[in-house]
């Protein structure tokens, strides 16, 4: 049964392999037929077209092509007769030439062709990976305050009124000066003088420009920002008043003047005001540039008196020149509660608005509106931003943010569409604090120091395991209206001393280090509203308070009396005070939008060597004071148990 099988099978290999062969042998009689054809085909069509050739050469009276063919071969003959009859080298004769040799160099062998499918591989090559290393560095060079360089197209002006070169030294590579060579010109043809005469006494017309080019003239973009920088410049120009009677040896002020002005520590520089846009509108935030130091910009809120202008309004003014007007104006539907400059972007001016949004206006733009703004919604501020402030360094820096309701929001200044974090902080028993102002340690974008309305100051951190509240310190009676960080730098390090305000009528100084404040100043009268520490000096910081006091407290010198005071002019409420960044003029606004500016005494701003030393001492000095106070009021309060103790307390003097 086994060998049926297998005999089957062979017989079926058998008639496969016959099958396959007969195939083979048809394929390839088949394409030895199709090359046959294709050579008979391609001869035939040779000789077909040399007869047209030849006939159409002859019809031209030329010989044809098969002649001149003729011609050339009997030439080719005649040349190797004459060639046989030389005698040929040796190594070229007949005789060594063998007879295979011959016959290989005569018959010439017959190549088959066949299709052969070829496989493509592509091999990919191989890529280097480069990586590009960097360093994060801060930028030390100063800015020449000598060009006003936030007058977008100024310089571009400056840059276009140069010579133009030519094309050799245009190509040049930068800090490459020219060779100083002649410039080689084309040469004019010459021109007669009565042509001259003729060119120049010929009138150039001036085409009449209609009404709907004038007014298109005016309203276009290159038109507003040359208007708006040239209007500028020549304002500045004419506000400029030079005393050319100055006397610098002091004969002609007479004895009197000059004592009189050596024993000022404090006295009026000049104030900024506008009737249209700052009359009647209270200051609600200072701040100055910190590239351009000439440069203050301040919020105020709205006018009851002009319901028709807009209520929120940002002025940025210019105390290096003498003009009268705003350098900038901005407005916003909303009150403006604070505001700040964009510490990394010169051209930027942030604003929180009493709706809770956050504003973004750019001076380089010709509007006076938001370009940028945040969305009023459940993710961001919904109450009053009082609080603004930009931490960070160049290359990674955020806006920190927060509202009456406690929610704190940093936000990247690229994306105001949403915040970055948001943080809630709360006091005891998850109530929401309602912060009033805000400020962050010198060099600390973590840790940060918060008032609120209900006279408590509290401590708080954004990143890490406690994020939000970490520390209460009680001592107002009233709420907070401003708290300042010392941010001066020296051989002692101060970074955890900072000062509060209140309508509790007092100052007081508090340290991150302790619960209890270090000093209370009680010698306002009125509402404090705001206080500032000096940029340069360790011991010396300003307050304001609502019957139009300017103090000036030097803590090394007195902790009972300020070391200068002033009072404003028409005695108004003064809301802000702010020391500009040089440490020499202090400026203060008042409730009716008016900002007076201070120049302070040299003797008094600048700081001496020993003054960090001793306003350690002071601190000491504060603290040993307290101490006594709370022992007192301990021994007071405990009572005489017996005439002997009753003669003990009478002894000690109360403070």
């Amino acid at each position: 049964m086994m060998s049926d099988r297998k005999a089957e099978l062979e017989r079926k290999k058998a008639k496969l392999q016959a099958i396959r062969e007969e195939k083979e042998r048809r394929r390839r009689e088949k394409e030895q037929k199709d090359v046959e054809e294709a050579t008979v085909r391609a001869a035939g069509a040779d000789k077909d077209h040399r007869k047209e050739l030849d006939a159409m050469l002859s019809s031209l009276g030329v010989a044809p092509v098969s002649d001149v063919l003729s011609s050339l071969s009997s030439m080719n003959s005649l040349a190797s007769d004459q060639s046989n009859n030389i005698t040929p080298d040796v190594s070229m004769q007949p005789s060594s030439i063998t007879p295979a040799q011959c016959g290989s160099t005569k018959k010439k062998s017959n190549r088959e062709l066949t299709v052969v499918s070829v496989a493509h591989t592509n091999i990919p090559p191989k890529e280097p990976v480069v990586y590009s290393k960097q360093t994060q560095t801060a930028q030390t060079a100063q800015t020449s305050h000598d060009v006003l360089t936030y007058d977008d197209g100024q310089a571009e002006d400056e840059e276009n009124s140069l010579p133009h070169m030519d094309g050799f030294q245009s190509k040049l590579p930068p800090g490459i000066l020219p060779h100083g060579l002649p410039q080689v010109k084309e040469v004019q043809p010459a021109v007669t003088q009565v042509e001259q005469q003729s060119k120049e006494e010929k009138p150039k017309e001036v085409r009449e420009l209609s009404e709907e080019e004038k007014q298109m003239l005016i309203l276009s973009e290159d038109f507003q920002k040359f208007l708006d920088r040239t209007s500028r410049i020549v304002e500045r120009a004419l506000a400029e008043c030079v005393d050319i009677y100055a006397d610098y040896t002091g004969t002609l002020d007479g004895e009197e003047g000059m004592d009189e002005k050596s024993h000022q520590r404090l006295w009026l520089n000049r104030s900024f005001s506008d009737e249209r846009w700052s009359r009647n509108r209270c200051v609600t935030s200072l701040d100055w540039s910190p590239q351009f130091p000439e440069l203050l910009a301040a919020s105020y809120h709205h006018n009851d008196d002009a319901p028709n202008d807009p209520d929120g309004i940002c002025l940025i003014w210019n105390t290096k020149f003498k003009k009268t007007t705003p350098e900038f104006i901005f407005h916003c539907q909303s009150p403006v509660m604070s505001t700040t400059f964009a510490r990394f972007h010169p051209n930027l001016i942030l604003g929180g608005t009493y709706a809770g949004q956050i504003v973004l206006w750019d001076n380089r733009v010709q509007k006076r509106t938001p370009i940028q703004r945040t969305p009023l919604s459940a993710s961001a501020h919904t109450h009053p931003v009082y609080c603004l402030n930009v931490v960070g360094t160049q290359n990674a820096h955020n806006l920190i943010s927060i509202s009456t309701d406690g929610k704190m929001c940093s936000w990247s200044l690229d994306m105001l569409s949403q915040p970055q974090e948001t943080l809630d902080l709360q006091a005891k028993q998850s109530k929401a604090i309602a912060v009033t102002r805000l400020a962050f340690p010198h060099g600390d974008v973590n840790n940060f120091v918060v008032g609120s309305e209900d006279g408590t100051v509290y401590s708080a951190c954004r990143h890490g395991i406690r994020a939000g509240v970490t520390e209460t310190y009680e001592g107002h009676q009233g709420p907070v209206t401003s708290v300042s960080a010392h941010a001066v730098q020296g051989g002692i390090d101060f970074s955890h001393l900072f000062l509060t305000s209140s309508i509790d009528w007092t100052i007081k100084l508090w340290s991150l280090k302790e619960n209890k404040p270090l000093h209370s100043f009680e010698h306002n009268g009125d509402y404090v509203y705001d206080v500032a520490w000096s940029p340069i000096h360790p011991s010396l910081f300003a307050a304001v308070d609502d019957s139009g006091h300017l103090d000036l407290w030097n803590l090394n010198q007195d902790t009972e009396v300020p070391t200068a005071s002033v009072v404003v002019d028409g005695a108004p409420a003064l809301n802000r005070v702010s020391w500009t960044p040089s440490g020499l003029h202090v400026t203060v606004g008042d409730d009716s939008g008016k900002i007076w500016v201070y120049d302070v005494a040299e003797n008094l701003a600048h700081p001496r060597g020993d003054e960090w030393n001793k306003f350690l001492y002071t601190q000491q000095d504060l603290k040993n004071n307290k101490a006594d106070e709370e022992l007192d009021k301990l021994n007071l309060s405990s009572g005489p148990s017996s005439l002997s103790s009753m003669s003990s307390i009478s002894s000690v003097p109360i403070r």
